[in-house]
């Protein structure tokens, strides 16, 4: 079978591998997600992952022969969370913030690939009115869906992200899902601006636009009710507590690799939350496959690419292209 497989740092390539074996249930990948935790894998600054590892955690398949209660021809995705079972978190009811949390496609093989075996306990099942590309969103759906369950958004509330990747605008989403009036995107990316307009957001390109003037003009000079970010950039980590009001709430969905600037000082003085959020637990995931139903229309509008699996040797140089209007980009596992 073909894989694509991280060979150490800026080095991935289609390998023709051997189908896996051992127990569980052995699917046939149909399309698989580059999610921004593969970027920093291929970038080689992933604590965790180590070479050989087929990538991929965000896949949809379909089972190939009857196993473990699952039927030939069922699609299914998978929770991707593999955790131990007996730290404080998982004692506790909190095993998607596990002390030793793992994940497939990081620290064991994944769905970049024609093929592979996943223990029946991580398979969901899709329904049927689910399309597959729908499909290969439920687990960044489920990230953002958690975000927006950790910011508490409220009804009418005013609300800023920034950074108009994947994970920003699907946050975006979510966001207006749960309630939220006024929503401002920001990035410094024209096409990904233009895809936030496009999904009904008002957009702050900070490459030329203050982000503080946008908010105070939207706000009244009040301040954002709650602000998520989303760029993992550091001078937005050192701005955002100007964003929002005295009361708000800032939520952390970006993972900082390493130490930044941020203004205590203000976290204090306007009695701010600072509120962190980490994948989903599996009551959310059950959500997302709900609501990737729902907001179908806007979600796929997301999916910019899809690339074959025989060609994705080169798929890293168009996500990280600075000049590619790519937002999510889906791997053909047959293709």
């Amino acid at each position: 079978m073909k894989a694509l497989v991280y060979e150490g740092p800026r080095t991935v390539s289609v390998h023709d591998m051997k189908a896996p074996e051992g127990q569980g249930v052995r699917l046939r990948l149909r399309y698989c997600g580059v999610c921004g935790t593969d970027i920093g894998i291929y970038s080689g600054s992933h604590p965790r992952a180590q070479a050989p590892l087929v990538l991929g955690h965000e896949f949809i398949g379909e089972v190939i022969e009857d196993a473990a209660g699952f039927t030939a021809g069922q699609r299914v995705t998978a929770f991707p969370l593999l955790s131990c079972g007996s730290c404080h978190p998982c004692r506790t009811g909190s095993p998607h913030v596990c002390a030793s949390l793992r994940l497939l496609g990081i620290d064991q093989d994944g769905g970049m690939a024609e093929e592979m075996i996943v223990q029946p306990e991580l398979l969901v099942p899709v329904p049927d009115h689910v399309s597959d590309q729908l499909a290969a969103l439920i687990e960044p759906v489920a990230v953002c869906l958690r975000v927006a369950d950790r910011a508490g958004v409220t009804m009418g509330d005013t609300c800023v992200v920034t950074g108009a990747g994947p994970i920003g605008l699907i946050t975006a989403l979510m966001l207006r899902h749960a309630g939220a009036g006024r929503i401002l995107v920001s990035d410094i990316a024209p096409g990904r601006l233009k895809l936030a307009r496009d999904l009904g957001f008002e957009t702050v390109n900070v490459s030329s636009e203050s982000l503080a003037d946008a908010v105070a003009s939207a706000t009244g000079g009040d301040g954002a009710d709650v602000l998520v970010e989303c760029s993992g950039a550091a001078p937005v980590a050192l701005e955002m507590t100007r964003l929002v009001r005295t009361g708000g709430t800032l939520c952390l969905a970006s993972l900082y690799k390493a130490p930044v600037p941020v203004p205590l000082l203000d976290m204090s003085f306007k009695e701010l939350r600072l509120i962190g959020s980490r994948v989903y637990t599996r009551e959310e995931f059950r959500r997302a496959v709900d609501l990737v139903a729902r907001l179908e229309e806007p979600l796929l509008r997301l999916v910019t690419q899809v690339v074959p699996l025989s060609g994705a040797g080169d798929v890293f140089d168009l996500v990280t292209d600075p000049t590619s209007d790519a937002v999510k980009v889906l791997v053909d596992c047959q293709a």
